[in-house]
């Protein structure tokens, strides 16, 4: 039976500002878009936070059964340097101070995107679109909702008309802001003067001279506008009208406000049921951002080569310390903050270890697995609540403690639960790696190689009193050793 089946999941839908019962539009399937990065620089821990948070909602619905399609796109062009509809595109600017191709500057980082990802133990998405790659659809796109009136023509460029569409539906439904709060907020920029209102937006926008990434439309030679390629790809893979999209705070207005007023039109239909966004990141105090200066990078966390921590830390460390925190909540990011989770993962991670030597009682659990098991699904059931997770996980390690010093038991099928249950939420869902406790359970096989070398040289010159000190301290510990023709072996219980 598909956990799912059992487990009543609410998320929090930024749309309607409340938690709702999630109710996937297929039964047992999941259509789950994420806004992924723009590949003109290193991305910094406060965009790894975002990407962290739905992995972890993307490890969840897998574990509860759910066959899911996770879409979390590539912006290689079109995003320009302000988030608004002038200025240079941020990959081309890039690729000009630096006198190589565009396309070497998002190679290179969407590569460095990767490996990040990879050592910070993110499951791949299942597709990964980029924006360049469909440019044909969003042309498609762009004629559909000039068809529908929706959209005007000015000098090559193509606006969508946020006045228009306003008159029926609601531009600000997500955000929550009016038509005049987007008004008073445009700024103006040179060349905006096409417009025919200041809060309408580029959906197609003729290159100039020294825009290096252009295109043939049927309007000019240009690229799509940034808003745009997420509503394309999103309906491409997952619908006209999908389960979850997620993204940044930041990016709800205008982004994701622009994406509705866009897929709405084209698709007569809400394009997304539920609307989740991750919080910020803050380090000294302030968002971090690489317009600011204010940031670190993910990277520079696990070689400690950085101005902020005093030493390295590893992945799994980082991982806890923003699991710790709910994804919709703010997270300051601190040398203090990193210690306490860097004790915390240890404490986790020694009493999951410790567990492979407990033995089973015949006596009645001093637990009550089954009532606590529940506990840890009920809060990844309340709009994905790690914090509370964690805090019930370490109910866990408390009694591992007590069955350690042989203060409580455990029957047979507890502790066979109580395994699976931690292994399921430590590192399937939570994404905890295992990788720290691979080699600290390497170097405890190494000492202990030494010690049987020690004891072969005490045996060779036939000192049997430590011989026998070096076999009977071992087994004490839980390591058996066992002398046989071709040497000897031991096994850790």
């Amino acid at each position: 039976m598909e956990l799912y089946k059992e487990n009543q999941l609410k998320i929090y839908n930024s749309l309607s500002k409340s938690k709702e019962l999630f109710e996937p539009v297929v039964a047992g399937r999941v259509g789950m878009y994420v806004c992924g990065p723009t590949v003109y620089s290193n991305v910094h821990l406060g965009n790894i936070r975002t990407f962290m948070s739905f992995d972890m909602v993307f490890r969840y619905l897998l574990h509860l059964g759910y066959k899911v399609r996770y879409v979390r796109n590539i912006t290689d062009a079109g995003h320009l340097e302000n988030d608004a509809d002038e200025g240079e595109d941020r990959i081309a600017k890039k690729a000009r101070l630096e006198e190589i191709e565009p396309m070497e500057v998002v190679q290179r980082y969407t590569v460095d995107f990767h490996t990040v990802a990879a050592k910070y133990n993110f499951l791949p998405p299942s597709i990964e679109p980029t924006a360049t790659g469909h440019i044909v659809e969003q042309i498609e796109m762009v004629k559909k909702i000039m068809d529908k009136g929706f959209a005007y023509e000015v000098n090559g460029s193509v606006y969508f008309d946020v006045l228009k569409y306003n008159e029926e539906n609601n531009y600000g439904i997500l955000s929550g802001r009016t038509i005049e709060d987007a008004i008073h907020n445009t700024r103006v920029l040179d060349g905006q003067s096409d417009k025919k209102n200041p809060q309408d937006f580029a959906l197609w926008k003729k290159a100039d001279d020294r825009h290096i990434m252009r295109w043939p439309s049927p309007w000019s030679d240009g690229f799509p506008g940034w808003h745009l390629e997420c509503s394309v790809m999103s309906s491409k893979y997952l619908g006209d009208t999908f389960d979850i999209h997620g993204g940044g705070m930041d990016l709800k207005f205008p982004h994701h406000e622009c994406e509705i007023a866009q897929s709405h039109t084209c698709h007569d239909t809400a394009p997304v049921n539920y609307w989740m966004h991750a919080n910020m990141l803050l380090l000294n105090g302030q968002k971090m951002a690489k317009s600011t200066g204010n940031y670190i990078l993910p990277e520079e966390i696990l070689t400690g080569e950085n101005a902020i921590l005093p030493k390295a830390f590893n992945a799994g460390v980082v991982r806890f310390f923003i699991m710790q925190a709910h994804y919709r909540s703010i997270l300051d990011f601190s040398n203090e903050a990193l210690l306490a989770s860097e004790k915390g993962y240890n404490k986790l991670m020694e009493a999951f270890k410790h567990l492979s030597t407990v033995i089973a009682s015949d006596k009645t659990s001093g637990f009550d697995v089954q009532a606590w098991r529940q506990k840890c699904y009920d809060a990844m059931n309340d709009d994905f609540n790690t914090p509370i997770l964690i805090a019930h996980l370490f109910e866990a390690v408390k009694f591992i403690n007590g069955l350690r010093d042989q203060k409580v038991s455990i029957s047979a099928e507890d502790l066979k639960t109580l395994k699976l249950t931690l292994d399921g939420f430590i590192f399937d869902i939570l994404g905890l790696s295992n990788e720290d406790t691979q080699q600290d359970s390497n170097k405890i096989e190494g000492v202990v190689e030494l010690l049987i070398k020690l004891r072969k040289e005490a045996r060779d010159n036939k000192d049997w009193a430590l011989s026998d000190k070096i076999r009977d301290e071992l087994l004490a510990l839980g390591i058996q050793l066992k002398d046989g023709r071709e040497g000897t072996t031991f096994t850790i219980n």
